[in-house]
């Protein structure tokens, strides 16, 4: 690339780019880049588009607004992402939304690659060294420098040649049905539900005990929360998760102490050593004090199923190796033939009658796509069977 492409920001330098993608056909690349780790948002400071016959073009979003035009022109084509997850959320916020999607990193698992990332996957298919020393940069940044913009823009440059090699690997595998079903869940996955209790999210936060401890770090984690939403700033960045917890850990009985505690620590941590000190005080007097456990439903950890449910533990440990040999043969991620969670939340409450026409049904139940439940209904149903038939093993170890 001989220079660095110029960002558009302006709606007159938009909607002429927007009539080249428009003039052009085929597939479009398209990537987004946010400021994780140095804002408190989510949202794209940068968006790349890529379409043969147009060429690449970087929108800054917060000048931009609103991308109704653009969504008119691309938003019915086939769109390839690279990681499409990580992505669709921030691109939906601005209105764009692809009616098809190619997921470059989700094809690479499928097809068998031994490395997933963008860097990887492009060096194996293209032969291509691509550098991703800017990944984790503030992209909020402006202006944006012109090294950061030519690594923005090869990101989609080479994004459809990485797609049509990855689509010759499923299809001489015979996996390209299984992988359209993939990258359909992908877009039709509905946006997670806030967490009831997200700050037990903490870091450490195990390591905290006590009801009373548990509603000071709670208090801290809120008035954070509150702060870094008001400055707009990762949470992290103002005050760690570890000063919340030793905050929370140490019998504080002012805001003296609260200052001299030398693991209390954050850009935010003296400046705003008010706001902490009144979360502390309130967690200290709060007559609704939290569970010792969180609320969320979930099932408990295998390593404890031993104890807790040893015939779960028998279907888990029966079902792991076969869903591993069925993965090795279709040269995919174990995870991939199956969503881990999956797996746990069946072994743990199987259905009444064990059939493959049951474990089929509770698959589905769970959101399993067509062909993973035809690769693997059959093969749990048997396996556990044969569990609660065989003799009782030594427990394998497993997080």
């Amino acid at each position: 690339m001989a220079r660095a492409p110029q960002v558009i920001d302006s709606r007159t330098e938009y909607l002429a780019a927007v009539a080249q993608l428009g003039a052009a056909s085929g597939p479009v690349a398209v990537d987004a880049e946010r400021a994780s780790g140095f804002r408190y948002s989510q949202r794209a400071y940068l968006i790349q588009v890529f379409r043969r016959g147009a060429g690449t073009f970087l929108f800054d979003p917060p000048a931009i607004g609103s991308f109704t035009e653009l969504q008119a022109v691309i938003g019915g084509e086939e769109w390839v992402l690279h990681a499409a997850s990580q992505d669709l959320p921030c691109l939906r916020e601005v209105g764009l939304d692809p009616a098809a999607l190619f997921d470059t990193e989700l094809g690479a698992r499928l097809a068998g690659m031994p490395r997933v990332g963008l860097g990887a996957v492009v060096e194996e298919t293209l032969g291509l060294h691509l550098a991703k020393e800017h990944s984790a940069a503030d992209w909020s940044t402006r202006p944006l420098p012109d090294s950061w913009l030519t690594y923005a823009a090869l990101d989609v440059e080479l994004l459809l040649d990485v797609r049509d090699r990855i689509a010759e690997r499923l299809d001489a595998s015979g996996k390209s049905d299984l992988a359209a079903q993939e990258f359909a869940a992908v877009l039709a996955k509905p946006a997670a539900e806030p967490k009831a209790e997200p700050w037990r999210r903490l870091s450490g936060l195990s390591t905290v005990r006590g009801q009373r401890a548990l509603a000071v770090a709670r208090e801290l984690w809120r008035a954070r929360d509150a702060y870094a939403q008001e400055v707009d700033t990762s949470p992290g960045r103002l005050l760690p998760d570890a000063s919340i917890v030793a905050a929370a850990r140490a019998p504080l009985t002012s805001k003296r102490e609260l200052a001299g505690l030398k693991t209390f620590m954050g850009r935010a941590s003296r400046t705003q050593i008010d706001r902490w000190w009144a979360a502390i005080e309130a967690g200290l007097a709060t007559d609704d004090l939290p569970a010792h456990r969180g609320s969320e439903e979930s099932i408990p950890p295998p390593r404890s199923w031993p104890d807790r449910s040893p015939e779960a533990d028998r279907r888990y440990r029966a079902v792991r190796p076969r869903l591993q040999a069925i993965a090795d043969g279709l040269e995919l991620p174990v995870e991939n033939l199956l969503t881990p969670e999956h797996v746990r939340r069946l072994a743990w409450a199987p259905p009444a009658e064990t059939t493959r026409a049951s474990i089929a049904d509770a698959l589905a139940a769970l959101g399993a796509r067509p062909w993973q439940i035809d690769a693997t209904a059959q093969a749990i149903g048997e396996a556990f069977v044969e569990a609660l038939q065989a003799p009782l093993e030594a427990p394998e170890a497993d997080s």
